[in-house]
């Protein structure tokens, strides 16, 4: 009777890894190829060598865009410290200038992922807010003032905490406040492996002020990209495990109260949101598997995707751009400006193309 139960636990836990595993095959999308859909007038950006994970774009057209991004599990094709650079999109000549950092920050360790800006409408000024991973499995977040005149931006503040444990993307929403995604459950790299093996969603969203820090938002295998409406009454999370876009509504206290999902059908990374039309802008992975075990002569490829009416019962999601990776490879950022489509990827380069 001893050796029958054990053979039923070991033939019960032999079936339980086996569908795990099928189901991480799934979340990573792993035999899914995406036909090449290619946009006109595409052009690589110079100077962007190594990546330009995430950006955003200015109401004047000057993008400010994170560089250099060295992620676990990713592949990294340089050891310099990432940049900060600009690009004017009105600019024909479309050439990203470097930023200069200026103030308490030790450049050698800089390793930038998400970003996001903050005008303070008193007295105008930009305050930039990064991401970083001065020690690859930290995060803190560095608060810069942008001085555009100067090309530089100076360190204000650098913020720690123990719920910023994994933080991936940010959307600042005051001079020291902002909402975050932690895209581990822990900290720890085993553990949250171990919690999407198993399929527990412990990832989630942190509000952090000079007031207080509190978790607002989970239920994420891992939370990806997050950004807000343009009546900032709403936030946006991509949950890319899930292949899902989660809008939350915004309330006073600062808690989030899920409204509805928005399935994507690819690992979206990043979300841009066009501060005019509402509409929501996504650079996404076709396929995870690729992405992480980079292969160069079956490179992962680039998918951009649109959402229309993201409040509406039936919202309308359309995939803009498509390529295998023979031109951009790993995509996870994109919006438009005045015609124009810019592209970031995790570890290769950038891409301006016309929408039209």
């Amino acid at each position: 009777m001893k050796w029958v139960l054990v053979t039923i636990c070991i033939a019960a836990l032999a079936a339980l890894l086996g569908q795990r595993l099928l189901k991480l095959s799934e979340i990573a999308l792993a035999n899914r190829e995406v036909p090449v859909k290619r946009l006109p007038n595409c052009h690589i950006l110079k100077n962007i060598e190594y990546g330009a994970e995430d950006f955003t774009i200015l109401r004047d057209g000057l993008a400010i865009i994170s560089t250099g991004l060295k992620y676990p599990g990713m592949p990294s094709f340089s050891d310099d410290p990432g940049k900060i650079y600009t690009l004017d999109l009105l600019d024909p000549r479309l050439i990203p200038v470097e930023l200069t950092i200026k103030g308490d920050l030790d450049r050698d360790s800089f390793n930038p992922h998400g970003i996001s800006v903050y005008i303070d409408e008193t007295d105008k000024t930009i305050h930039l807010f990064v991401v970083n991973h001065p020690q690859h499995y930290t995060s803190q977040v560095e608060i810069f003032l942008f001085v555009e005149e100067d090309n530089t931006i100076v360190h204000l503040k650098t913020i720690k905490h123990d719920l910023l444990h994994s933080v991936n993307d940010i959307v600042a929403v005051g001079v020291e406040s902002f909402y975050a995604t932690n895209d581990h459950s822990y900290p720890s790299e085993v553990l949250h492996m171990l919690s999407v093996f198993l399929g527990l969603p412990w990832a989630g969203v942190v509000y952090y002020s000079p007031g207080g820090v509190k978790a607002v938002g989970d239920g994420f295998l891992s939370a990806n990209g997050i950004n807000m409406s343009p009546d900032k009454r709403y936030l946006y999370v991509s949950a890319i495990l899930e292949h899902e876009i989660a809008v939350f509504e915004i309330k006073k206290n600062k808690d989030l109260v899920h409204v509805k999902s928005v399935a994507v059908g690819s690992l979206c990374d990043n979300i841009e949101v066009d501060r005019v039309t509402g509409d929501i802008w996504l650079g996404c992975h076709p396929n995870g598997a690729k992405l992480a075990v980079y292969d160069p002569e079956d490179p992962p490829g680039s998918e951009v995707i649109r959402i229309r009416d993201v409040h509406y019962e039936k919202p309308v999601v359309t995939q803009v751009y498509a390529d295998d990776g023979s031109v951009l490879i790993g995509s996870s950022v994109a919006a438009p400006y005045e015609g124009k489509l810019l592209i970031g990827t995790v570890y290769h380069k950038a891409l301006v193309c016309d929408l039209k």
